[in-house]
Protein backbone atom coordinates (compact mmCIF):
# COMPACT_ATOMS: atom_id res chain seq x y z
CA UNK A 1 0.00 0.00 0.00
CA UNK A 2 1.51 3.27 -0.86
CA UNK A 3 0.30 6.40 0.98
CA UNK A 4 -0.09 10.14 -0.31
CA UNK A 5 -0.16 12.88 2.19
CA UNK A 6 -1.51 16.35 1.50
CA UNK A 7 0.02 19.19 3.60
CA UNK A 8 -2.97 21.61 4.04
CA UNK A 9 -3.69 24.69 6.49
CA UNK A 10 -4.37 23.53 9.94
CA UNK A 11 -4.42 19.72 9.14
CA UNK A 12 -2.59 17.28 6.95
CA UNK A 13 -4.45 14.58 5.80
CA UNK A 14 -3.64 10.96 3.90
CA UNK A 15 -5.01 8.52 1.63
CA UNK A 16 -3.54 4.51 1.63
CA UNK A 17 -3.98 3.48 -1.88
CA UNK A 18 -3.85 -0.36 -2.63
CA UNK A 19 -4.05 -1.05 -6.45
CA UNK A 20 -5.30 2.53 -7.35
CA UNK A 21 -8.00 2.02 -4.96
CA UNK A 22 -8.73 3.89 -1.74
CA UNK A 23 -8.41 1.78 1.15
CA UNK A 24 -7.72 4.06 4.18
CA UNK A 25 -6.97 7.62 5.27
CA UNK A 26 -6.00 9.55 8.19
CA UNK A 27 -6.26 13.04 9.56
CA UNK A 28 -3.96 14.94 11.60
CA UNK A 29 -4.51 18.12 13.37
CA UNK A 30 -1.30 19.47 14.27
CA UNK A 31 -0.97 21.24 18.03
CA UNK A 32 -2.41 18.47 20.37
CA UNK A 33 0.09 15.95 22.13
CA UNK A 34 0.34 12.73 19.54
CA UNK A 35 1.81 9.17 19.78
CA UNK A 36 5.36 8.91 19.51
CA UNK A 37 6.10 12.47 20.72
CA UNK A 38 8.60 12.75 23.32
CA UNK A 39 9.15 15.33 26.28
CA UNK A 40 9.68 16.15 29.78
CA UNK A 41 6.53 17.05 31.63
CA UNK A 42 5.90 17.97 35.10
CA UNK A 43 4.41 15.05 37.61
CA UNK A 44 0.85 16.67 38.60
CA UNK A 45 -0.60 14.31 40.42
CA UNK A 46 0.36 10.87 41.51
CA UNK A 47 -2.36 8.43 42.49
CA UNK A 48 -1.86 7.02 45.59
CA UNK A 49 -1.63 3.11 45.89
CA UNK A 50 -0.73 3.12 42.13
CA UNK A 51 1.52 3.69 39.30
CA UNK A 52 -0.76 6.38 37.29
CA UNK A 53 -1.00 9.91 37.82
CA UNK A 54 -1.24 12.92 35.57
CA UNK A 55 1.66 15.32 33.72
CA UNK A 56 1.57 18.70 32.54
CA UNK A 57 3.67 19.02 29.10
CA UNK A 58 5.08 22.09 28.54
CA UNK A 59 2.25 23.02 26.51
CA UNK A 60 -0.13 22.99 29.45
CA UNK A 61 -1.69 20.07 28.02
CA UNK A 62 -2.21 16.96 30.56
CA UNK A 63 -1.82 13.62 29.61
CA UNK A 64 -2.73 10.31 31.96
CA UNK A 65 0.42 8.28 32.85
CA UNK A 66 0.90 4.57 33.41
CA UNK A 67 3.89 2.55 34.70
CA UNK A 68 5.47 5.73 36.85
CA UNK A 69 8.62 4.45 38.63
CA UNK A 70 8.49 3.99 42.70
CA UNK A 71 10.20 7.20 42.89
CA UNK A 72 8.34 9.38 40.71
CA UNK A 73 6.91 11.83 43.14
CA UNK A 74 4.44 14.77 42.66
CA UNK A 75 6.36 17.87 41.40
CA UNK A 76 9.39 15.67 39.35
CA UNK A 77 10.11 16.25 36.25
CA UNK A 78 9.93 13.22 33.82
CA UNK A 79 10.49 11.91 30.62
CA UNK A 80 7.25 10.65 28.94
CA UNK A 81 6.52 9.51 25.45
CA UNK A 82 3.05 10.06 24.66
CA UNK A 83 0.93 7.04 23.43
CA UNK A 84 -2.37 8.00 22.24
CA UNK A 85 -3.81 11.04 21.64
CA UNK A 86 -6.39 13.10 23.60
CA UNK A 87 -10.11 12.04 22.39
CA UNK A 88 -13.26 13.90 22.31
CA UNK A 89 -16.55 12.13 23.11
CA UNK A 90 -19.97 12.93 23.83
CA UNK A 91 -20.45 14.97 26.79
CA UNK A 92 -16.43 14.11 27.77
CA UNK A 93 -12.97 14.27 27.06
CA UNK A 94 -10.22 11.80 27.67
CA UNK A 95 -7.19 13.18 28.36
CA UNK A 96 -3.77 12.28 25.95
CA UNK A 97 -2.12 8.83 27.61
CA UNK A 98 2.03 8.50 28.21
CA UNK A 99 4.45 6.52 30.02
CA UNK A 100 7.86 6.76 31.01
CA UNK A 101 10.95 6.39 28.53
CA UNK A 102 14.73 6.97 28.49
CA UNK A 103 14.10 7.70 24.95
CA UNK A 104 15.51 10.97 23.05
CA UNK A 105 12.90 13.93 23.16
CA UNK A 106 11.39 14.53 19.86
CA UNK A 107 8.36 16.72 19.00
CA UNK A 108 5.25 14.87 18.30
CA UNK A 109 5.74 13.86 14.53
CA UNK A 110 4.16 14.67 11.46
CA UNK A 111 1.80 12.62 9.44
CA UNK A 112 3.69 11.47 7.09
CA UNK A 113 6.97 10.53 9.81
CA UNK A 114 4.30 8.68 11.46
CA UNK A 115 3.60 6.74 8.08
CA UNK A 116 7.13 6.11 7.22
CA UNK A 117 7.97 5.20 10.96
CA UNK A 118 5.59 1.90 10.19
CA UNK A 119 7.26 1.22 7.40
CA UNK A 120 4.89 2.22 4.69
CA UNK A 121 5.73 3.60 1.33
CA UNK A 122 5.01 7.50 1.40
CA UNK A 123 4.65 10.58 -0.93
CA UNK A 124 3.50 13.93 -0.10
CA UNK A 125 1.47 15.32 -2.76
CA UNK A 126 -0.14 18.97 -3.78
CA UNK A 127 -3.44 17.20 -4.56
CA UNK A 128 -4.70 13.80 -4.30
CA UNK A 129 -6.40 12.35 -7.34
CA UNK A 130 -9.27 13.04 -8.59
CA UNK A 131 -12.13 13.66 -5.98
CA UNK A 132 -10.41 11.07 -3.72
CA UNK A 133 -10.69 13.30 -0.26
CA UNK A 134 -14.13 14.61 -0.63
CA UNK A 135 -15.43 10.95 -0.95
CA UNK A 136 -13.81 9.96 2.02
CA UNK A 137 -14.83 13.47 4.00
CA UNK A 138 -18.20 13.11 3.01
CA UNK A 139 -18.37 9.05 4.36
CA UNK A 140 -16.72 10.43 7.56
CA UNK A 141 -18.75 13.79 7.94
CA UNK A 142 -21.96 11.28 7.49
CA UNK A 143 -20.77 8.20 8.92
CA UNK A 144 -22.83 6.34 5.96
CA UNK A 145 -21.54 4.10 3.33
CA UNK A 146 -23.87 3.04 0.70
CA UNK A 147 -23.76 -0.57 -0.77
CA UNK A 148 -25.54 -2.69 -2.83
CA UNK A 149 -28.67 -4.04 -0.78
CA UNK A 150 -28.25 -1.62 1.93
CA UNK A 151 -26.08 1.26 3.79
CA UNK A 152 -24.57 1.24 7.18
CA UNK A 153 -24.03 3.93 9.73
CA UNK A 154 -21.10 4.45 12.17
CA UNK A 155 -21.48 6.32 15.06
CA UNK A 156 -19.00 7.35 17.59
CA UNK A 157 -20.30 6.59 21.43
CA UNK A 158 -18.35 7.22 24.64
CA UNK A 159 -17.79 2.98 24.81
CA UNK A 160 -17.31 2.22 21.22
CA UNK A 161 -17.65 2.68 17.62
CA UNK A 162 -21.04 1.46 16.65
CA UNK A 163 -22.28 0.14 12.92
CA UNK A 164 -25.19 -0.98 12.11
CA UNK A 165 -25.96 -2.83 9.02
CA UNK A 166 -29.49 -2.11 7.42
CA UNK A 167 -31.20 -2.98 3.87
CA UNK A 168 -34.25 -5.12 2.21
CA UNK A 169 -32.03 -8.28 1.36
CA UNK A 170 -32.29 -11.34 3.41
CA UNK A 171 -30.35 -11.44 6.48
CA UNK A 172 -28.14 -13.50 5.51
CA UNK A 173 -27.30 -11.86 2.29
CA UNK A 174 -27.37 -8.58 3.77
CA UNK A 175 -24.27 -9.41 6.44
CA UNK A 176 -22.52 -11.45 3.89
CA UNK A 177 -22.77 -8.04 1.01
CA UNK A 178 -22.01 -5.99 4.04
CA UNK A 179 -18.84 -7.48 5.30
CA UNK A 180 -16.40 -5.74 2.17
CA UNK A 181 -18.14 -1.89 3.04
CA UNK A 182 -17.64 -2.55 6.83
CA UNK A 183 -13.80 -3.38 5.87
CA UNK A 184 -14.03 -0.38 3.52
CA UNK A 185 -14.87 1.77 6.62
CA UNK A 186 -12.92 0.98 9.39
CA UNK A 187 -10.00 1.84 6.59
CA UNK A 188 -11.96 5.24 5.61
CA UNK A 189 -12.49 6.66 8.71
CA UNK A 190 -9.38 5.13 10.41
CA UNK A 191 -11.63 3.05 13.47
CA UNK A 192 -9.54 1.75 16.10
CA UNK A 193 -10.31 1.22 19.91
CA UNK A 194 -13.51 -0.98 20.30
CA UNK A 195 -15.88 -1.02 17.10
CA UNK A 196 -18.98 -3.27 17.23
CA UNK A 197 -20.63 -4.10 14.58
CA UNK A 198 -24.49 -4.97 14.79
CA UNK A 199 -25.07 -7.49 11.86
CA UNK A 200 -28.50 -8.91 11.27
CA UNK A 201 -29.60 -11.64 13.08
CA UNK A 202 -28.70 -14.89 11.74
CA UNK A 203 -30.28 -18.19 13.87
CA UNK A 204 -28.24 -20.64 11.60
CA UNK A 205 -24.86 -21.30 13.12
CA UNK A 206 -23.23 -21.94 9.47
CA UNK A 207 -24.75 -18.59 8.11
CA UNK A 208 -23.03 -16.82 11.52
CA UNK A 209 -19.38 -18.82 10.73
CA UNK A 210 -19.90 -18.27 6.56
CA UNK A 211 -19.97 -14.32 8.15
CA UNK A 212 -16.97 -14.79 10.45
CA UNK A 213 -15.40 -16.19 7.55
CA UNK A 214 -16.24 -13.20 5.15
CA UNK A 215 -14.69 -11.08 7.56
CA UNK A 216 -11.86 -12.80 8.49
CA UNK A 217 -10.65 -12.24 4.52
CA UNK A 218 -11.75 -8.89 4.60
CA UNK A 219 -9.73 -7.42 7.52
CA UNK A 220 -6.69 -9.83 7.11
CA UNK A 221 -4.55 -6.49 6.74
CA UNK A 222 -6.01 -5.23 9.79
CA UNK A 223 -4.18 -5.97 13.21
CA UNK A 224 -7.15 -6.64 15.48
CA UNK A 225 -9.14 -9.00 18.16
CA UNK A 226 -12.59 -10.30 16.95
CA UNK A 227 -14.92 -12.09 18.55
CA UNK A 228 -17.33 -14.46 16.29
CA UNK A 229 -20.78 -13.31 15.48
CA UNK A 230 -22.86 -13.92 18.07
CA UNK A 231 -27.03 -15.32 18.15
CA UNK A 232 -27.85 -11.62 17.62
CA UNK A 233 -25.47 -10.47 14.65
CA UNK A 234 -23.24 -8.84 16.57
CA UNK A 235 -19.33 -8.66 16.41
CA UNK A 236 -17.07 -6.87 18.56
CA UNK A 237 -13.65 -5.85 17.14
CA UNK A 238 -10.67 -4.76 19.40
CA UNK A 239 -7.68 -3.17 17.78
CA UNK A 240 -4.70 -0.39 19.32
CA UNK A 241 -6.07 3.50 19.38
CA UNK A 242 -3.61 5.92 18.94
CA UNK A 243 -5.36 9.04 17.78
CA UNK A 244 -9.10 10.05 17.00
CA UNK A 245 -10.43 8.68 13.76
CA UNK A 246 -11.40 10.88 11.16
CA UNK A 247 -15.35 9.49 11.79
CA UNK A 248 -14.59 11.19 15.98
CA UNK A 249 -13.15 14.50 14.78
CA UNK A 250 -15.54 15.37 12.34
CA UNK A 251 -18.59 14.02 14.59
CA UNK A 252 -17.48 16.18 17.41
CA UNK A 253 -15.18 18.88 16.07
CA UNK A 254 -17.94 19.71 13.21
CA UNK A 255 -17.23 23.66 12.59
CA UNK A 256 -13.58 22.91 12.51
CA UNK A 257 -13.81 20.36 10.15
CA UNK A 258 -15.82 22.54 7.92
CA UNK A 259 -13.26 25.15 8.46
CA UNK A 260 -10.37 23.46 7.60
CA UNK A 261 -12.36 21.64 4.53
CA UNK A 262 -13.25 25.44 3.21
CA UNK A 263 -9.23 25.83 3.20
CA UNK A 264 -8.48 23.45 1.18
CA UNK A 265 -11.37 24.50 -1.45
CA UNK A 266 -9.70 27.83 -1.44
CA UNK A 267 -6.11 26.63 -1.99
CA UNK A 268 -7.77 24.13 -5.11
CA UNK A 269 -9.53 27.65 -6.53
CA UNK A 270 -7.55 28.17 -10.03
CA UNK A 271 -9.45 31.29 -11.59
CA UNK A 272 -7.64 34.67 -11.25
CA UNK A 273 -8.77 37.02 -8.95
CA UNK A 274 -9.20 37.66 -4.60
CA UNK A 275 -10.43 34.74 -3.00
CA UNK A 276 -13.71 35.32 -1.97
CA UNK A 277 -15.12 32.82 1.06
CA UNK A 278 -18.26 32.12 1.91
CA UNK A 279 -19.36 29.69 4.99
CA UNK A 280 -21.74 29.83 8.55
CA UNK A 281 -20.12 32.61 11.38
CA UNK A 282 -19.15 29.68 13.36
CA UNK A 283 -16.91 28.24 10.56
CA UNK A 284 -15.79 31.74 9.98
CA UNK A 285 -14.81 32.09 13.63
CA UNK A 286 -12.93 28.19 13.76
CA UNK A 287 -10.75 29.76 11.19
CA UNK A 288 -7.35 31.28 13.20
CA UNK A 289 -6.00 34.17 11.70
CA UNK A 290 -2.81 32.13 11.22
CA UNK A 291 -4.20 29.89 8.60
CA UNK A 292 -5.86 32.97 6.98
CA UNK A 293 -2.85 34.55 6.60
CA UNK A 294 -1.00 30.82 5.66
CA UNK A 295 -3.38 30.86 2.47
CA UNK A 296 -3.04 34.73 1.55
CA UNK A 297 0.56 33.12 1.21
CA UNK A 298 0.43 29.93 -0.78
CA UNK A 299 -2.78 31.42 -3.06
CA UNK A 300 -0.63 34.78 -3.66
CA UNK A 301 -4.80 36.00 -3.14
CA UNK A 302 -6.24 38.43 -1.26
CA UNK A 303 -8.58 36.99 0.64
CA UNK A 304 -12.33 38.34 1.33
CA UNK A 305 -15.50 36.86 3.41
CA UNK A 306 -19.15 36.17 2.77
CA UNK A 307 -20.57 35.41 6.03
CA UNK A 308 -24.01 36.28 6.97
CA UNK A 309 -27.10 35.10 4.56
CA UNK A 310 -28.91 37.90 2.35
CA UNK A 311 -32.55 39.02 3.39
CA UNK A 312 -35.13 35.75 2.93
CA UNK A 313 -32.01 33.13 2.57
CA UNK A 314 -31.09 30.47 4.92
CA UNK A 315 -27.20 30.25 5.96
CA UNK A 316 -25.97 26.96 4.37
CA UNK A 317 -25.00 24.27 6.01
CA UNK A 318 -21.44 23.91 7.69
CA UNK A 319 -20.00 21.60 5.09
CA UNK A 320 -21.43 23.48 1.96
CA UNK A 321 -18.83 26.79 2.80
CA UNK A 322 -17.33 27.25 -0.90
CA UNK A 323 -14.46 29.16 -2.23
CA UNK A 324 -14.66 31.40 -5.46
CA UNK A 325 -13.03 33.69 -7.46
CA UNK A 326 -13.95 37.17 -7.60
CA UNK A 327 -12.96 40.56 -9.51
CA UNK A 328 -10.27 42.45 -7.22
Amino acid sequence: MEWLVEQGIGEDRALGYRDGQVVAARLDWPGMLAAGQIEDARLTVRLAGTRRGIARFASGEEALVDSLPRDASEGAQIRLIVTRAALAEKGRFKQAKAKPTSGEARPAPSLADSLRGEGHTTRIVRHFPGGDWEEVWEAAWSGEIAFAGGALIASPTPAMTLIDIDGPLSPRDLALAAVPPVAQAIGWLDLAGSIGIDFPTLSAKADRQAVDTALESALDAYDHERTAMNGFGFVQIVARMERPSLLARLAHHRAQAAARLLLRRAERVEEPGALLLTCAPSVREAILPAWEAELARRSGRVIRWAETPGPGKTIAALEGAFAQAIPL
